[in-house]
């Protein structure tokens, strides 16, 4: 199955509203993980070690599946993230 990272970076408020959406996210996260399909999920931090935005790397069917996941995740539809993106991947290391 394809894997995909999904990248959402906070919005200027992102770190208020993290807090308060986390246990939303968390539950949208766990329907993923309960299949097996996340391979990483965490934040992002800066040198503070702040949380400034996530990634997390999941299998999906296709492309567009793994979009519609994204999309529905709450951190994005809170306003959490200012902006985000899918990409599909392909793990070269480890082999």
């Amino acid at each position: 199955m394809p894997l995909f990272a999904f990248i959402g970076h906070d919005a200027a408020r992102g770190g208020e509203l993290r807090a308060e959406v986390r246990p939303a996210h968390l539950a949208a996260l766990e329907q993923l993980a309960s299949r097996g399909r996340i391979v990483h999920a965490g934040p992002m931090l800066d040198e503070e070690g702040r949380a400034v935005g996530s990634v997390i790397l999941f299998e999906a069917d296709d492309l567009e599946t793994a979009r519609g996941i994204a999309a529905r995740d709450p951190y994005v539809s809170k306003g959490v993230f200012a902006r985000y993106e899918v990409y599909e991947t392909r793990v070269v290391f480890p082999r």
